[in-house]
Order: C-alpha cells, then structure tokens, then sequence
C-alpha cells in the first residue's frame, strides 16, 4: 500500500487552543479496510475520515478509529468539513455529507481563528427509564447513585449511548472508570459509551466527559454527536435546546461544541457546530 496524504486538524477548539486531533484522509478506491486501519494505527489519533471525493457536490465520508469503522462521527464531520473548505479555496461553502446511508447539510466558513463548521445530526431518538445500576455501568464508570443528578437517559442520532448527569463539576472532573469492565457492559448493554455531563444553572452551558472504551476510545476529547444528544434530552424535558459544552479538561485539549434541537414531524433534530485549528495543512504520507 502507498500511504495516503492526511491532514490531521484540530476539531472543535476552544477559544484557539486545545481540540480533538483528527486525521483526514483524501479516500483511495484502491484503498482496502485493512489498509484504512492501518492509516488510522498510523496517524495516532482517535479518529480518522476518509473522504471520497469522487462526487465532489456530496462527498462520501467513513469514520475510523484504531478498532473498526464508526456508524458516524461527529467531530470528523466538522474536521472533515474544513478540510473541503481548505481544500477549495473558497472561505464559506453550504453542501451535503453522506454518511451511512444518510446525506445531511454541512456548513463551513472561514474565520479568524479557523474555521467554523456546521452539519445537521437528523432525528435523534429518546428513551426513559434506562437503569444502568443494574448492568454495572455506574459502578465502572466510578460512580454512586448519589452521583448522578436525574434520570440515565439513552439517545441514539444512529449508534445508542447513555447520557449520565451528575450532580456537580467537581464530580465530573473526579471520575475515575475502568474502562476494561465500561468496555464489556456497553458491548454488552449495546451503547457506543457513556457521556457524563454537569449542566450550569442556566442551562446553555455544560462541562462534560465521554467514555467510549467499546469502541476504542478510553475518553473523547470532543464528541459533537452525544452534545447534539445533549441538546435533543434538553430540548424535551425543559423546552430549552441550545447548548454550548466544554470537553477535555481532563485531557489538557480544551474542547468547545454547540448544538441546537428542535421539533419537527420526525422527531426532534438538532444542528451540531464547532471550530477547527487546520494547523500544518498536509502531513506526509
């Protein structure tokens, strides 16, 4: 295998610092899924796309982490997006993403401080009454039930996952899993990971952790996804879907995504955005 060109961003920084390094790759037919997993191993990020850019009006976009392919990806969406733009020339751009099946909007604009890119999550589905003391997901994730402030809530934009408030930032930030015992209840259980969050009193802004051992990924330092999931939950139990969440204290890469929900006739669906440090525009291959 030749080794494809990739450019690995900064995805969804905060206030310029920080961001979730992700690889974007220029897609190769030739390409086989173990040579994609291979430039993944390679580029030492948590997440890669690869981007067929053989129908330039909608490009094909497929996601990969070091353990297999991800049904979607936020956070590579937005990397992706910038990287077209980057790309093009061009300093705003409005087009289509498909991804597993599904074509969705995209937005991305120049700014002075990287740029901003937007895309549309799609109906995000909601379920009560999910237990997670009973699986054992409170006790791997290092938690008490005093820990956590309301109702263990699943949402699912594609791939399902558990949204965990708790009661306190403090809380948040002290958390401890083990990710080997996380791992086995949600392959068990059947979630992408557990996303912890502690909403501030006005509701617009959280601090938030995502766990996704399952999937490879001890802990994200941005996942746009579980925050569009965030906003939908919000939108549904207080009327309020807007929110801005801080990521990756923990990990020293300061990470900032918004999101919006709303209603329509399929369900409520929200518009996920953040902002990308393109840094070095190629790295060798």
């Amino acid at each position: 295998m030749v080794s494809p060109p990739v450019a690995v961003v900064n995805a969804c920084t905060r206030d310029g610092q920080g961001g979730s390094p992700t690889a974007v790759v220029i897609d190769d037919a030739t390409l086989t899924d173990n040579d994609r997993h291979a430039t993944v191993r390679r580029t030492g990020t948590s997440h890669t796309a690869f981007i067929d850019a053989s129908t330039p009006d909608t490009p094909a976009v497929r996601f990969f982490t070091s353990v297999g392919e991800l049904t979607n990806c936020g956070h590579g969406t937005i990397a992706a997006q910038a990287v077209l733009l980057h790309r093009s020339g061009a300093t705003e751009h409005h087009g289509r993403q498909r991804t597993a099946g599904r074509t969705f909007a995209t937005t991305a604009i120049r700014r002075h401080n990287g740029v901003e890119a937007w895309f549309d999550q799609g109906v995000i589905a909601l379920a009560d009454h999910a237990d997670p003391t009973g699986g054992g997901i409170i006790a791997a994730l290092g938690l008490q039930r005093t820990d956590i402030a309301a109702d263990v809530r699943v949402a699912s934009p594609g791939t399902p996952r558990l949204l965990v408030p708790l009661r306190d930032h403090p809380t948040l930030l002290s958390m401890r899993p083990d990710f080997d015992q996380l791992a086995t209840e949600c392959r068990r259980l059947g979630y992408l990971g557990c996303f912890t969050y502690a909403l501030s009193p006005t509701l617009r802004t959280a601090a938030a952790r995502m766990f996704a051992p399952a999937v490879g990924v001890n802990e994200d330092i941005a996942n746009a996804n579980s925050v569009g999931c965030l906003a939908a939950h919000l939108l549904d139990t207080s009327g309020t879907g807007e929110i801005e969440v801080h990521q990756g204290d923990t990990l020293r890469r300061p990470s900032s995504i918004s999101a919006s929900a709303t209603h329509t006739g399929s369900g409520i669906v929200a518009r996920i955005g953040g902002v990308v440090d393109l840094g070095p525009p190629i790295v060798p291959g």
